[in-house]
């Protein structure tokens, strides 16, 4: 594949990857205009939010078994197309209530594109390219918390928080037609594989069985449910707590997901002279350090809109490290089943993801405790799942080794 062709099959599987946080971050400051037009409360549309992760969860083990059986293109379609409508739903919903079962809806479309991406990197690429690869996607997904809330600050002051599910719905069909001309299909269908639910749930419970994919895709999914948790939170603690306003808002998110974006592509460097494991241990250890340090600033009442801004900075630095790697690591063991492994892998993330988003919002008391919590609560728990994951992963390899020097010693006798 020429170079130039390969990069544009690259920036198309990063906005494949990217609709998902694009949608949740570019209406983040029209959570207050919302509100008030629904005559409602700002804990009650975040759970718009909450239906959007959980769209993602049940959406991405609905879409493995097909891109398995039908190829990578054909459930882009159909996806992108129920995507759009729905978009174009939340745009005209009327209540609060509607707003939150169009955007289940939304994301039932638009997960397919975080579904495909990651099963088309595993066929495209090595597996010693995929945590750089996966580097490169961050690089277009970087960019949506950076340009997403800013835009939708922007949007919500000057035309209404109606004009951001337009402008996603443009979106949707951009995508759609890159899709169409532009993006190879990775690999064919298999006809013969089985869509009956007792074959499918034995495919997902043999794939979650691998102990180096369950050790990385709960490492990932704990700390990503961190960077959730901030994204629920953060409307309430800088716009109600501090008194920052929609377009404030949005500059604040963009460089705080300036971090997220610098060290996911200095990940794809210095992951030629370190292991991946080496590279996501340290990163979660400062992470965890990062995150109890906000926790316990916010309990001794020292917290103010500038500690705020640099410890989430920090913690989403560390994010960069943590994404990347152990997405290239979970995915690794599969070749015939990676759309399955990618489908359990995003409906993990997500529904860890949108109970602590969810989380958030049900222990709402007026403060930044519940954000910074929860962030702490799982930096701490995503180190422990790889600590004790990674000494599962290595008794199993000596296990191996053994078993197969005895086999060499039988064949010699």
């Amino acid at each position: 594949m020429q170079k130039k062709k390969l990069n544009l099959v690259i920036f198309i599987l990063g906005l494949l990857t990217a609709i998902g946080p694009f949608s949740i971050d570019m209406y983040l400051p029209s959570f207050p205009a919302i509100a008030k037009d629904f005559s409602t409360t700002v804990a009650h549309v975040s759970l718009s939010l909450s239906s959007f992760f959980i769209g993602i969860s049940f959406g991405q083990l609905l879409y493995g078994p097909l891109l398995d059986k039908y190829g990578r293109k054909k459930p882009l379609y159909y996806g992108f197309i129920l995507y759009i409508v729905a978009s174009l739903g939340c745009a005209v919903a009327l209540t609060g209530n509607t707003l939150i079962v169009l955007r289940l809806f939304q994301a039932l479309g638009g997960c397919v594109g975080m579904v495909a991406a990651r099963a088309m990197v595993r066929d495209l690429f090595s597996v010693e390219e995929n945590a750089k690869v996966f580097s490169m996607l961050m690089l277009v997904v970087g960019v949506s918390p950076i340009i997403a809330p800013t835009v939708g600050g922007y949007l919500t002051a000057t035309l209404g928080w109606h004009s951001i599910f337009i402008v996603l719905t443009v979106i949707g069909i951009c995508i759609l037609t890159l899709i169409h001309f532009y993006l190879p299909e990775s690999r064919k269908g298999d006809k013969e594989l089985s869509l009956l639910p007792k074959s499918i749930t034995k495919k997902f419970i043999e794939v979650s069985k691998v102990p180096q994919f369950y050790t990385y895709t709960l490492t990932g999914s704990i700390a990503a449910a961190g960077l959730y948790a901030y994204i629920a939170g953060s409307p309430f603690v800088f716009m109600e707590l501090f008194k920052v306003n929609e377009k404030h808002y949005g500059w604040i998110f963009a460089f705080n997901a300036a971090g997220l974006i610098t060290t996911s592509q200095i990940n794809s460097f210095i992951v030629k002279k370190y292991s991946l494991k080496k590279i996501v241990t340290v990163a979660l250890i400062f992470q965890t350090l990062i995150a109890i340090t906000f926790f316990t600033v916010t309990m001794l009442h020292l917290l103010n809109l500038y500690v705020a801004i640099a410890l989430i900075f920090l913690f989403l630095c560390c994010q960069g490290f943590v994404f990347p790697n152990t997405s290239a690591l979970a995915m690794a063991p599969f070749t015939k089943n990676a759309g399955s492994a990618s489908a359990v892998m995003g409906a993990v993330q997500m529904a860890i993801g949108s109970i602590m988003s969810a989380l958030v919002s049900i222990l709402q008391n007026n403060t930044a405790i519940p954000m910074t919590g929860i962030m702490a609560l799982c930096a701490s728990c995503a180190l422990i799942m790889l600590l004790s994951g990674v000494k599962i992963i290595e008794h199993k390899e000596s296990k191996l080794m053994i078993e197969e020097e005895c086999i060499e010693m039988i064949e010699t006798l």
